[in-house]
């Protein structure tokens, strides 16, 4: 008995605080697209729930790879486009997140978080990539 009481107020607690997610996130304020142009701003805002803030990763609900010193950053292209297309747990940004914002914070992960990788992107090029 104490277990079924246990199991149904686990459920529900879980069934009212919902998964937390980018669109949830997004959606809360006032516009369906996140405010934040600086690329530090958008990684804590939508990124380190998952990341974590010093881009270790972490597994529990889902797999969240290491963006630090992570070797697929190199190109600029593999971040992009999973931030546009999402992948397994990661869900799509792309509608969510314009093109500065995708460059912003696709610099930012390669030249931070223990990565030192050559190169900027910019908005024309994420613009090419959806």
């Amino acid at each position: 008995m104490k277990r079924h009481i246990s199991l149904t107020v686990f459920a529900a607690a879980l069934a009212l605080s919902g998964a937390a997610s980018a669109q949830d996130f997004v959606q809360s304020g006032t516009s369906e697209r996140l405010p934040q142009t600086d690329g530090e701003a958008i990684y804590n805002a939508i990124c380190s729930g998952c990341h974590m803030p010093d881009g270790a990763g972490a597994i529990g609900a889902g797999a969240y790879p290491a963006l630090a010193g992570n070797a697929n950053l190199e190109a600029a292209d593999y971040p992009i486009y999973l931030i546009i297309n999402g992948q397994k747990a990661m869900p799509p940004l792309g509608s969510y997140l314009d093109d500065a914002q995708i460059a912003s914070v696709v610099n930012y992960i390669r030249h931070n978080l223990g990565n030192n990788f050559e190169g900027e992107t910019d908005a024309a090029y994420v613009a090419q990539s959806r």
